[in-house]
């Protein structure tokens, strides 16, 4: 503390008289002194700091505030005064990296500025790793399109009832909006339903997409209930015989592929859903309500998990879809890539995901 000590008497002069080089000098020499105690630093030297700091910084050059701000962003001790100072500055360098991270500013003051400043302050305090709803309120209100989006896909946000109304509302005409809203964990069935309501079959498609497994089956059942139908029931069909074919085939050894594709290739679909069963060791009625669903990712996940070739996949699709149902070749083309690109090892954790729920 030396060193500050001495700089204090001749703090005015540097201010009042000193060239600007004289100045930024100064904010670099009570800054690196700072930074170098700064975790241990008791509150009365931090205050200290802070007023050293704050008579300087009015006459700093740009880049000097852009670096200050970038090095107490990280801090958990920062100053408070120079802090909340530099956030409101107009210059986003400036206050930018202290609203994306900065633990020092606290709720009121994230308010106040999301409140009064504009759309790239905006935009840095949406990246912070945590937002209340009381302040997604405000982001949500007031932000942009980009705003608003990168509000809606940041895990650490949290928003009230009004909040996801007003997403809700907003993602209407905006599909990369709706995506991001759909797969937040946190959002409500009776919010996601009405999302899906305002949204484009295409978008609705990709979402159920994009979710993970646990989500499909409340997507499938708010877009059956949108659609004026029961949600897609499972384990009417009677598989009783045909567990016993599978059982047959497996005790004189031919419980293969081939015995797969042969059933999947005449529409045999309870056939089929044992034998995949048996395979897969997935049970028949998870099978059935996976097969009964909306996408053909089941039948990929599967089929990449047990190595099935894409000749057999293809046919499971067929099979899964009904006879009397023939498919757009783009979505055939499109789940062929899909396949090809899915990971086994990604496959697999997903199987595993369905065997634990189950």
């Amino acid at each position: 503390m030396t060193a500050a000590t001495w700089l204090i008497p001749g703090l005015d002069d540097i201010v009042r008289y000193g060239a600007p080089e004289r100045r930024t000098e100064a904010i670099s020499r009570i800054a690196d002194l700072f930074f170098e105690d700064a975790a241990t630093l008791p509150p009365r030297h931090i205050d200290l700091f802070d007023g050293l700091l704050i008579a300087l910084i009015p006459h700093a050059d740009t880049h000097a505030r852009v670096d200050l701000a970038e090095r107490l962003s990280r801090l958990n001790r920062a100053p408070p005064v120079l802090v909340g100072r530099l956030a409101r500055e107009n210059e986003i360098m400036v206050a930018g990296p202290l609203l994306r991270r900065s633990p020092v500013l606290d709720e009121d003051a994230l308010i106040e500025i999301a409140r009064a400043k504009g759309q790239d302050h905006l935009l840095a305090m949406s990246e912070r790793p945590r937002l209340s709803p009381d302040l997604t309120d405000v982001l949500v209100r007031r932000g942009d399109r980009s705003v608003v989006r990168r509000t809606a896909s940041n895990d650490g946000a949290q928003f009230s009832t009004t909040g996801y109304s007003e997403l809700i509302g907003r993602a209407g005409d905006d599909g990369v909006l709706t995506l991001a809203v759909g797969r937040r964990a946190d959002l409500p069935d009776a919010h996601l339903k009405t999302l899906l309501a305002g949204a484009h079959g295409a978008i609705r498609r990709r979402l159920a997409d994009v979710v993970k497994p646990e989500r499909q089956a409340k997507i499938e059942q708010a877009m059956a209930e949108l659609a004026g139908k029961p949600a897609p029931a499972t384990g009417k069909r009677n598989f009783v015989p045909a567990q016993r074919t599978v059982l047959a085939l497996y005790q004189a050894g031919g419980l293969n592929e081939s015995a797969l594709f042969g059933f999947a290739r005449v529409h045999q679909y309870e056939e089929g859903v044992a034998t995949l069963a048996a395979m897969s060791g997935l049970d028949i009625e998870t099978l059935d309500r996976l097969l009964s669903g909306a996408r053909h990712d089941p039948v990929l996940i599967i089929g990449r998990t047990i190595g099935l070739d894409w000749v057999t996949a293809h046919a499971l699709i067929l099979m899964r879809l009904g006879p009397k149902r023939i498919p757009a070749q783009a979505d055939i083309e499109a789940a062929r890539i899909s396949y090809a690109r899915l990971a086994p090892t990604t496959a697999e954790r997903v199987v595993m995901f369905w065997k634990a729920r189950h």
